[in-house]
């Protein structure tokens, strides 16, 4: 089995959420798996990130796309032997700022173009114009709206016999832009309709994998359920709908390699499920790391995520200072609406020892988060899959978490019957209001406060199989489904 890997963004090469660390993990796991027969390339675009991290790459073709000259150079990734194809292009992807924004958080201009022509050089290293002449996927994985047009040129242009997957990482991003990009897209205008590509007037990169790729898939089983509704769809329910037979949701994993409190290269010290005083030293490190009072019997509340609507982490805020004179803090990082980023800082403010507000993206201090941490909040009004959770799972760390999506196939409510038959894992909010989630976390403390209820809380999470090699088994049953 040939698989090509499509997406946008990939740990390490280059990362802004949750899609690089599945691309990073995912095809790495798979490959691993005794019954995979075959071999995995990763295909994305060639940011500035990408051409600093990639193994001992070598130029293999120069080629026109979208009337783009591109060049298709290959390597390997940093952490494994999983070969990478980046498309070259220094005036669309060699630019300061992230993959899909500016340094101001602005999005380009030109996306649609740049995205555009990744899934066009997806299309053709599956069609017989191939420019790898002796490597043909029998299988394209595509992620997102980023390629989500790349079943649709493989339709419409290629007439290619490669089986394609799209999918769903989050389907409030749908890659919708002007029609005026029709033409230099080169989509055939005739299928710029309800039945194609068009969405309410624009061309859809997401609907067109939706709507074009042969299988699909999702991040969680619940959320493959919630999108074929209107309260999740976000405008694609009905279609979803009528592709629900090829719609399957399997839920994330974590790279076990990278988020294992044992093994943990960014932690003062590691620990493990046998071993967990470590992480209590995790935790007066990361106390004095934040200007945070060093005192082990403060309950700390950790945040590592973007600061949206979605995340449910603008309820919050109010809650706060009731919490702080519960003896609690805080350690928040992450970045996002400027109104709620503005409400964190002046808390920290107001409250220096117990309330540290970290902005920006930083892989060091989101591990010691994780594992310094007494609970992980994460009350999303929807979440596909979410990965912290997991990794609170894994580092000890119970989730407070709202019940949608990956959330709720994740993280059991902590119970009497949960607690007597060893499935309490977290904290599950009842509805996403502040009231709701202050009544869990005063519950949450409740459990904290008795150590023996605690230590079986996180055990029963630290003994979850949630690496991405049980994850990839069902990704491995799928592709065969597709190409049966």
């Amino acid at each position: 089995m040939r698989v090509l890997f499509a997406t946008s963004e990939a740990y390490p090469l280059i990362k802004t959420g949750g899609l690089a660390d599945v691309s990073g993990a995912l095809p790495k796991a798979i490959s691993q798996l005794p019954d995979f027969k075959g071999d995995i390339k990763l295909l994305l675009p060639a940011y500035s990130a990408v051409l600093a991290k990639l193994k001992a790459f070598k130029t293999i073709a120069n080629i026109i796309v979208l009337g783009q000259d591109c060049s298709l150079i290959t390597g390997k990734m940093p952490d494994s032997d999983i070969e990478v194809i980046a498309i070259k292009n220094a005036a669309l992807y060699e630019r300061t700022g992230g993959p899909y924004s500016d340094e101001n958080g602005i999005d380009w201009l030109d996306n649609p173009l740049r995205f555009g022509v990744l899934s066009r050089v997806a299309s053709l290293l599956c069609s017989a114009n191939s420019p790898l002449k002796t490597w043909l996927p029998d299988l394209i994985h595509c992620n997102d709206w980023q390629t989500g047009l790349a079943p649709a040129y493989m339709k419409l242009l290629d007439n290619s016999k490669t089986k394609s997957i799209l999918s769903i990482h989050n389907i409030a991003f749908q890659g919708c832009f002007n029609a005026n990009w029709l033409t230099q897209l080169e989509l055939p205008a005739a299928h710029f309709d309800m039945n194609g590509f068009e969405y309410h007037g624009q061309i859809s990169f997401l609907k067109a994998g939706l709507f074009y790729a042969d299988k699909l898939s999702t991040v969680s089983p619940t959320y493959a359920k919630e999108i074929q509704t209107a309260e999740f769809g976000f405008g694609l329910e009905g279609l979803l709908q009528t592709r629900s037979a090829d719609l399957m949701g399997i839920l994330n994993g974590i790279d076990a390699d990278e988020w294992n409190p044992a093994t943990d290269k960014h932690l003062p010290k590691n620990y493990s499920n046998s071993r967990i005083t470590g992480k209590h030293a995790v935790k007066h490190a990361l106390q004095q790391q934040l200007g945070l009072d060093t005192n082990a019997n403060a309950p700390l509340l950790g945040v590592v995520s973007r600061l949206t609507h979605q995340k449910g982490l603008d309820l919050l805020p109010s809650l706060m200072p009731k919490l702080v004179d519960l003896g609690c803090q805080f350690a928040i990082l992450g970045s996002g609406e400027k109104k709620l980023e503005a409400s964190f800082n002046a808390l920290a403010e107001r409250y220096p020892a117990q309330v540290s507000m970290n902005t920006g993206y930083h892989e060091h201090l989101s591990h010691n988060i994780m594992a310094g941490s007494d609970f992980f909040i994460m009350p999303s009004r929807f979440e596909p899959c979410g990965l912290n959770q997991l990794y609170g799972l894994a580092y000890g760390t119970p989730p407070i978490v709202s019940n949608t999506g990956g959330l709720a196939d994740s993280v059991c409510d902590t119970t009497t019957l949960t607690l007597k038959n060893n499935s309490a894992t977290g904290f599950v909010v009842k509805n996403v209001t502040s009231a709701s989630l202050l009544v869990t976390i005063q519950q949450a403390l409740g459990f904290w406060q008795d150590k023996k209820i605690w230590r079986k809380i996180q055990k029963n999470g630290m003994l979850q199989d949630i690496s991405w090699v049980s994850s990839a088994k069902p990704y491995l049953s799928f592709y065969q489904q597709t190409l049966k």
